[in-house]
Order: structure tokens, then sequence, then C-alpha cells
């Protein structure tokens, strides 16, 4: 075979491929083209041949070019390169040597991307939106535990509010766990809200607080005439109004030993007797059940019935300390505020010194103390301002002054800013998004990001 049928053939091979292929000489002249070539950049073919890329770069036909890049590190390089046209190009080079062992020519081939580029970036948009979305939801969830009294900016809330969005929506026995005054009744309020039985009767039953004689009679009813003294027309009970709706018995674990029984059977059976009647009455509720004792413990001291405890803790759920969840304090510190000034129609605004104590106050009567506190505050100041000198001593006393970054160098407004700084520092390491730094502060998403600008936190 002569060389010039190899060339010949080598030609036709060259043509036939349905990809753009393109030869030069190490100076970036071009020496061979496909016929695809000039389709992919809209020229004719031949019309590339002896031109030199870095001329074509610069008329804007392509960028960035190869050649310059696979001579220069004598090795396989592969990039994407745009065209004139906007199309994406997947483009490779390889050096390719001479008898001698020098690199004497650029081989290039590329693919045309552009469907992908554009796959990707539709994808990232629809990631970016999809995270807008779930923002917007996490605000509106965020909005409907504001509304119900929740915050539930910690992660140990959020958890709660997680397992009682789950148990809300089947009907099976909750038992919510927790120290007094953590909000155990809110959260039961919250979840027949969201269960299919909203729209019935939600009936609170505090166990502690119905006196021994008269707990059947309150719980069940009685009949005209059960017993002296007795409403002549009988008197529908707690658990017959609670039909259709949640039975909430707050402080099961104040229930006397003589009541639990009873109780235990009305849960198994969904029927009981009025005081007096003989009829029995079927009911349907579901059953949330809450306490501030150790269950387990007052069974081992023969305090309270082991099997009417399984039939409670189903589904237990442990709201944590105010303590323990920080992060839900500010939060919760504006919304009761606002509430107040609602209440008394009074403006009052916090020192900043004000919330400071606050966080870093013991909160032993957790949310409970929190709300006295700050009903206290909007009732007593005397001025728009609260400041520190109306809170109560045994706060001030609690708060140690090594908790608070004092510098002799420095102003209160100075320190107050560095003060600010930090949190939001923390804020951001934590939170990520100015949205989320928002919503575990209690402030709106604008001033975070203008207290971040003012202090130059980027």
């Amino acid at each position: 075979m002569t060389s010039s049928s190899t060339w010949n053939e080598n030609e036709q091979i060259l043509h036939s491929l349905k990809d753009d292929i393109l030869v030069t000489n190490l100076d970036g002249i071009i020496l061979k083209v496909s016929v695809f070539t000039g389709k992919i950049y809209g020229v004719e073919s031949d019309s590339l041949i002896g031109k030199s890329v870095y001329d074509l770069e610069a008329q804007g036909l392509f960028t960035p070019i190869l050649t310059p890049m696979v001579v220069k590190e004598k090795k396989k390089i592969t990039f994407v390169q745009t065209t004139n046209k906007g199309k994406k190009l997947l483009v490779t080079g390889i050096p390719v040597y001479n008898e001698d062992g020098e690199m004497y020519r650029v081989v290039s081939y590329s693919h045309d991307i552009t469907d992908l580029a554009d796959y990707k970036n539709f994808l990232i948009s629809m990631e970016e939106e999809m995270e807008r979305v779930k923002s917007e939801l996490d605000l509106l969830r965020g909005k409907q535990l504001y509304d119900s009294g929740i915050i539930a900016n910690s992660a140990e809330m959020q958890k709660v509010i997680s397992t009682s969005l789950q148990v809300s929506e089947v009907d099976v026995n909750v038992l919510v766990l927790g120290e007094s005054g953590v909000g155990k009744s809110l959260l039961a309020k919250f979840i027949h809200n969201k269960s299919d039985r909203k729209k019935g009767p939600f009936i609170e039953v505090n166990c502690g607080a119905i006196p021994d004689s008269l707990f059947e009679a309150e719980l069940f009813g009685y009949e005209s005439g059960a017993f002296s003294g007795a409403n002549q027309k009988g008197k529908i009970g707690l658990i017959e109004l609670s039909h259709g709706g949640t039975l909430f018995l707050d402080e099961i674990g104040e229930l006397p030993l003589t009541h639990q029984v009873k109780v235990l059977k009305v849960i198994q059976e969904k029927q009981f007797y009025r005081v007096g009647g003989t009829k029995p009455i079927h009911v349907d509720f579901r059953l949330i059940s809450a306490t501030n004792k150790n269950l387990e413990l007052a069974i081992k001291d023969k305090l309270f019935r082991e099997d009417l405890y399984f039939r409670l803790n189903v589904v237990p759920i442990t709201i944590p300390p105010l303590r323990k969840r920080t992060e839900d304090i500010v939060p919760f510190i504006h919304l009761l505020l606002k509430q107040f000034e609602e209440k008394y129609n009074k403006e009052k605004k916090l020192d900043e010194a004000v919330i400071h104590h606050l966080l870093h106050y013991d909160w032993k009567g957790n949310v409970r103390e929190l709300i006295n506190i700050l009903e206290r505050l909007v009732v007593i100041s005397p001025s728009t301002l609260i400041t520190v000198e109306q809170l109560p001593e045994y706060i001030l006393e609690s708060v140690s002054p090594a908790a608070i970054p004092l510098d002799q160098n420095q102003s209160l407004p100075e320190m107050m800013d560095d003060l600010e700084k930090q949190i939001l520092l923390k804020a951001r390491k934590k939170y990520k998004t100015t949205i989320r730094m928002a919503q575990a502060l209690g402030i709106s998403q604008p001033s975070i990001v203008r207290k971040m600008k003012k202090h130059q936190i980027l």
C-alpha cells in the first residue's frame, strides 16, 4: 500500500467519525479537522485548516484553547469549552510524539454536553427551589408552633414535635413526661389539634386537683338522686364529655390507687357506669396522659399499678427542661413579651442585659416560671425599656458575674456589641443559613442580615 493510499484512507476514516476531531502543531496551527468539527462551530471545516487556535479564540469561535495546555503539561488534558453558539463541549487533548520521542502534534476531540450542562443547571435550580420551599415550610411550621405557644428551635424540641406529629395521625395512647412547667398540657393540645379528632372536644382532667370524694362523680358523672346533694337532673362526667375527641389525664401520677383500677377499666373497655347508674355508657376518646413523676419508681413503691402504666405508656414523649434547650429561651421571651404587651396594652422592650440574665438563669420552674417573670416585668416596669433593675433579686444573684464578659477598657454598649457578635458567630456556625439563625434567635431574617453586616460577619 502506497503512502498516498494510506493517507487517503486515513482521511476517509477521519471524516467518517461523528465527533469533533482537530489536529494542531505545537504552535497551534490547525493541520487537520473532521467534517463534524465545522458543524460544531458553525463554519466550514476546510476553512479552519491553516488557522491559529489563538486567533480563533480571539475571534470568539471557542474558549479556552487546548493546545498550549497540552504542550505545557505534556499529558492528556480534559476540560469544558464554550463555543460561539453557546454550546458546552467536553474537550480532550492528547499529545502525539514522533519516532524520536518528541511531541510534535496535539490531537483533540470533543463531545457536546450542552444538554448535560442544562440538566445540571436545572438540577441546581431545583435544589435551590426545594431548599426555598423547605425553608418556607419550616417557617410555616414554626409559625404554627408559635401560634400554638410552642417554641421548638432546639434539636431536642424538634424531636419532640416530630414524634408528636407522627403519633397525632393514629389513636395510640401517649404519655407525656417532663418536669413541672415544661408545657405538657400544651403539647397534648398540639397533638389533639393535629389529629383527626381536632373538631372534637379536648377534655383536660387534673388528677391531682379533684378531691378524692368527688373523683368518681366528676370523672364518670352521676344519675339523678345518686347521692345527697347531687343535682336532681344528674350530671355528665368528664370522660363522657370527651366522646369523639381527646381525654387528657394530667398529673396521672397523683391518681390514688383506689381510683387507678377504675381508670384502667375505662381505658380497656371504653365504657363505664355513671354513679348510681345501671346502664353502660360507651365512649370513644383518644387518651393522652402526663406526669412529672417517675412512674416506674412509683410502681416499685406500690403507689402505681403496673398494668395501668403499660396501658398509658404506649408512646412516651419526654419534654426536656428549659435549661437544656437554651436555643428556645430567646424566642420564648419574644413570644411572651408580645402576648403580654397585647394583654395589658403596654409597649415594652427588653434591655440586652436583661436578655443576657434570662439566658443564663437556671429556670427550675421551666416555661411556667419564664411566663411568670415576663408577665411581672411587663406589669411592673415603669418605662418602655425593661432594665435589669426590674429583675427579681434571685435571678440577678443566680447569674455568675463570670458569665458576663467584662472589660474595663470597654463601655457597656461596646461589651454588649461584642456579646451580640459572639452569639451571631455561634448561631451561624450551628444553623448555617440566616433563615434558621433568625428562627433560633427569635428575630427577623432581615435583622440577622443587618446585624451580621454591622459586625462584618461574612
